[in-house]
Formats: structure tokens, sequence, C-alpha cells
């Protein structure tokens, strides 16, 4: 299986935003023993950086980035990825930009805690924990 890990549970590990942190650890943890392959989205990266930095300052920011590479991917997006999240009919563009790199990679699922805003993606998105069981 195939998982891009949305920047919000990301952000929910770095951060240790409750009750969301246990579930994104607990996927991160998954992935790394590679019952799938994760991926992320390269703006997830940067989205990632400007919100995490404040909190765990700078340097310690891009640390946490890179050390997340070692268990998930970029997804290798185009101009194409960015075309076809313009056309897709979900109300947030970071959403669709977040589908198109999902499809980009072969993604099976995104996981995400914000599953209602990915009713109309065409890719399925599932809540972390529900991720975790699906790849026990």
């Amino acid at each position: 299986m195939r998982v891009l890990v949305d920047t919000g549970v990301l952000i929910d590990l770095a951060l240790d935003r409750q009750p969301h942190a246990g579930a994104a650890a607990e996927l991160l943890e998954t992935l790394e023993g590679r019952r799938a392959d994760g991926f992320m989205a390269w703006h997830s990266a940067s989205n990632f950086y400007y919100l995490v930095a404040p909190s765990r300052g700078k340097q310690d920011a891009r640390e946490f980035l890179v050390d997340l590479t070692s268990v998930l991917e970029i997804a290798p997006t185009t101009t194409d990825s960015l075309r076809l999240a313009g056309r897709l009919p979900l109300k947030d563009f970071e959403d669709a930009m977040q589908v198109a790199a999902a499809l980009a990679c072969g993604a099976d699922v995104i996981t995400t805690r914000n599953v209602r805003d990915y009713a109309k993606a065409p890719i399925e998105a599932v809540i972390p924990a529900e991720l975790v069981r699906r790849l026990s």
C-alpha cells in the first residue's frame, strides 16, 4: 500500500498536539516498519516548517523535517500535478494539491484528520488511527 500523509498529521506529531499526536506517532512507526510506503507532498515540507518553527525553533524544525525523510518520500509532482489540483472539485486548494501529490506517487489513500475535506477527492482519505488498524 502507498500512503500520502497530510501536513496536519505531521504537525500533530511535531508539536505533540493532543489528542492527535499519539495516532500520528503510531502511524509513522507503522510506516517506518515498512508496512506501507509513505509519502508527503513537496509543499508539505514548507508548510510544515513555517508552522512548526515558531514553537520548536528553526533548526529543530529543519532537523525534524529532514528526519521525516527516513520514513517518507516526497511525492514526485510536476506542473501537470498543479494543473490537476486546479481542476479538482475540492474547496481548499491546498487539499487539492495533496490529492494531486497522492495521485502522482500512486497512493492508495491519504491519511488526514480532515476526512470531510476530501469527500470529493478521487482517492480515499482516512484518519491515521484507521489506517494503522488497516495496516496491522
